[in-house]
């Protein structure tokens, strides 16, 4: 029997988006440097309520989805759904939820404000020999990482 390796990733987050996103996808190489063959996203992402015209979900997917690529692994994010108030604040989470192959194409999508269920399904071992074989991934060198790591390059 072949068993699949599946992540998912805890990190802190903070009001600062874009440093959000690169602690993502940090924790995503992580999580594929240990051997991962998917990644798994729950995630509680809405409305901005500093900028409420603002709809991040288009930036969020892309951000997920070029993980999967980058990464070379299929990625799931989960979001939620429905509507939250806190100290006067109103969040509207978008769900938007998605399966992307390893090429971070989309290979199954729910919509944004009714509960749903998606389904894909990978040649896992294909996407392993992809991986090994795909100088994007192949050839990464960790060991000089180390100046990129941290806030300004302050490892």
């Amino acid at each position: 029997m072949r068993k699949a390796t599946i992540a998912v990733t805890q990190f802190a987050c903070s009001r600062d988006l874009p440093d959000n996103l690169d602690r993502a996808e940090a924790m995503v190489r992580r999580a594929a440097g240990e051997g991962a063959e998917m990644l798994l996203y729950p995630t509680a992402i809405g409305s901005e309520p500093p900028a409420p015209g603002y709809d991040s979900q288009p930036h969020w997917e892309m951000a997920m989805r070029g993980h999967a690529a980058a990464n070379i692994l299929p990625v799931a994010a989960s979001n939620r759904i429905g509507r939250e108030v806190q100290e006067g604040r109103e969040v509207t989470f978008y769900g938007a939820s998605f399966i992307a192959d390893q090429t971070g194409q989309l290979a199954a999508t729910a919509g944004r404000d009714a509960e749903a269920v998606a389904l894909a399904s990978f040649d896992l071992d294909g996407i392993r020999d992809l991986r090994r074989s795909w100088g994007v991934f192949r050839d990464r060198r960790p060991d000089l990482y180390a100046p990129l790591q941290g806030f300004g390059g302050q490892g």
